[in-house]
């Protein structure tokens, strides 16, 4: 029976994917840092799990033999990821995560060959950031083949932001925004633009967003300039704009680590079970060619409920065969049309 190791499995979206995954048969290894909590989660689901750092090469690869793939979930995984792909590469496991970190994608792009020739492939972005957007994205450059200019946008509704999520905010906050331009990916000042744009229900404020399409949607569709706008919560622009002006004392690892810290005092695990169900986000991609420009839309599932469903289906894709060796994006391996397998997905040419 092949097995899939779900690194990180006790966070908040990892809970999510392990119970899904459980919920479709998938064959599961826990594993992470933290052994009582994994011991505890392992006796709920009746699984097995693997105490170990991500960073201990000898335990990684041990964990490695027993399984088939990695689903990884622990971030911030701009400091995760590096050990996690390269023991992937090492044992030909396949690797997958939930990350949106756009220096992550950029690596593993660069570990393009070396995966090819271990025949595993390398996806990052299984979740919401990217799968939807991706195949979006995908589908919208299909009808306009020689676009050269990307916008997109998105709206959640209903949900809410992870410790996970703010904590990977904060350790990448010394970095500035980030848009591709001429097909190079360049930084620029935090909030640097805003847009009010109308998803059907009057329009809404969009800040710039380094979202993990500006390195994606480039290797999905070669579209050369790419833009995220995003709706954040108040609580989340007012700590964007914190980290504007203090985000160079933020390269001090003892003061993100302070941050994170308050972060999970004041920071709910995730959104709760309510919100999850009756959650859902909105997307808009906008490409233009210079002449023509066109548009289209999808809604879905709330965000982190919608990762667990994406993750563990590109999963079970992954354990069928259905694989391409390599660096890959959602929509590049399994196509524009994905998204639509799941239910709550709605996608409309605007």
């Amino acid at each position: 029976m092949k097995k899939v190791l779900v690194y990180g499995s006790y966070g908040y979206t990892g809970e999510l994917i392990v119970e899904h995954a459980v919920r479709e048969g998938l064959q599961l290894i826990l594993a992470g840092r933290d052994e009582k909590r994994l011991r505890e989660q392992a006796e709920k689901y009746k699984l097995e799990y693997r105490a170990f750092a991500v960073e201990d090469t000898s335990a990684l690869d041990t964990a490695l033999q027993e399984v088939d793939a990695v689903l990884h979930c622990a971030g911030p995984f701009v400091l995760t990821f590096q050990p996690m792909a390269e023991a992937c590469i090492r044992n030909k496991k396949h690797y997958v995560d939930i990350s949106g970190e756009i220096e992550e994608f950029e690596a593993l792009a660069l570990m393009d060959e070396r995966a090819k020739q271990a025949d595993v492939m390398l996806l990052p972005g299984g979740g919401f950031d990217v799968v939807p957007s991706d195949c979006l994205i995908s589908y919208t450059a299909k009808k306009l083949p020689n676009a050269t200019d990307l916008k997109l946008y998105i709206k959640t509704i209903g949900s809410g932001v992870s410790r996970g999520t703010a904590r990977s905010g904060i350790e990448n906050s010394h970095r500035q925004g980030r848009i591709r331009r001429d097909g190079k990916i360049v930084s620029v000042p935090n909030l640097y633009d805003s847009k009010y744009i109308d998803f059907g229900r009057g329009p809404t404020r969009l800040i710039t967003m380094g979202w993990g399409d500006v390195s994606t949607a480039y290797y999905s569709t070669g579209i050369p300039n790419v833009t995220v706008y995003m709706s954040f919560p108040k609580v989340m622009i007012s700590l964007m704009k914190f980290t504007r002006v203090a985000g160079p004392l933020l390269y001090s690892r003892a003061a993100r680590d302070f941050v994170k810290w308050l972060i999970g005092i004041f920071f709910a695990p995730g959104p709760s079970k309510e919100k999850n169900k009756t959650g859902f986000a909105l997307l808009i991609a906008e490409i233009t060619d210079g002449t023509k420009t066109v548009r289209a839309k999808l809604r879905t599932p709330e965000s982190y409920y919608l990762t667990a469903l994406t993750s563990v289906e590109i999963m079970k894709h992954i354990l069928e065969g259905d694989y391409e060796p390599g660096f890959q994006t959602p929509s590049k391996v399994y196509g524009a049309d994905f998204i639509l397998q799941f239910g709550g997905v709605e996608r409309e040419d605007l």
